[in-house]
């Protein structure tokens, strides 16, 4: 008689319903640490499941019932086991990243795209600060990492030149991919650049930027997911707002009269606002973010 041999989830999960299940619970038993896109293992399985089969990301019901090939089935398997045992954020894995349904490349060189500027550029393209998108001239994005925004900002305001920068050599080699890819390299500029430094000499519009802005004790502490990114793309000094109170210095000379500065501080109201009581901040509140973004004008820097 022969005995029975344990069958593995290959062999015994046939279905994407199936497969999420499977996904979720492993995930779950895992302990991993989500933010980069998702914020529960639910949506994380979903994820990686539809990047992984190459269907549009935005919802899975309508193919929770279908069956999968053996090919489909181990590919999701490796997906899975790698987010597991590497902890890295799920973007890496499918080296995709999506802000309002706009999809940028990433890997391990840049930060995991997640901003709430992106978020109010593409909704509204910042109408509570900006009265006339078609006016914007020239913007500029500091530290822009993947180069995201200043896609979207290029999108937003059709008559911009957009001026991008990063410290990173990494990092901008990843901004052009993007840029290429959305067909605005004669649009949107590149420059290695400290802040300001190194940066034209020109005056913008718009300054916007979403720069390393968390504590030192917070990036000490982080997960091996956040650990995965780039640390230099996180860390903002003791308070984390060290960067962002360079840009405030820098931005007087550097917007026109009218220009407007937009930056992302994630929990650092208290903070910016305890060092600079003589400016008035406005907060630019998103659907998912309270307190996270604030506009200044160039009036209120003079």
């Amino acid at each position: 008689m022969t005995a029975n041999l344990p069958h593995t989830p290959i062999e015994e999960l046939v279905s994407v319903r199936d497969w999420l299940r499977y996904a979720v619970t492993s995930m779950t038993r895992a302990g991993l640490s989500y933010g980069h896109g998702t914020t529960n293992a639910v949506d994380e399985a979903a994820y990686l499941i539809l990047a992984t089969l190459d269907l549009p990301i935005d919802d899975i019901n309508p193919w929770l019932d279908c069956r999968l090939t053996l090919a489909e089935r181990e590919s999701i398997d490796a997906v899975i086991a790698m987010r597991i045992e590497t902890r890295k954020p799920a973007a890496y894995i499918t080296n995709s990243a999506y802000i309002q349904g706009h999809k940028f490349y990433v890997d391990e060189r840049v930060i995991v795209p997640r901003s709430f500027i992106g978020e109010l550029l593409v909704q509204d393209q910042l109408a509570a600060i900006v009265p006339d998108p078609l006016a914007v001239r020239r913007v500029l994005d500091l530290c822009t990492g993947s180069g995201c925004l200043a896609i979207l900002a290029a999108e937003a305001f059709p008559n911009a030149r957009v001026d991008a920068s990063d410290i990173s050599v990494d990092a901008l080699a990843v901004a052009k991919r993007n840029i290429d890819a959305y067909g605005l390299d004669d649009r949107v500029y590149l420059f290695k650049a400290d802040l300001f430094e190194g940066i034209p000499a020109a005056t913008y519009d718009l300054i916007i930027s979403n720069p390393p802005y968390v504590t030192a004790a917070a990036v000490a502490a982080f997960p091996p997911e956040y650990q995965a990114e780039p640390t230099i793309a996180h860390l903002g000094g003791e308070d984390g707002m060290d960067l962002v109170r360079k840009i405030l210095d820098g931005a007087p000379s550097r917007l026109s009269p009218a220009g407007s500065l937009i930056v992302e501080i994630g929990a650092g109201q208290d903070a910016l606002e305890t060092s600079r009581p003589d400016l008035p901040f406005l907060w630019l509140d998103s659907e998912t973010s309270q307190g996270e973004v604030f506009a200044l004008l160039a009036n209120d820097l003079k």
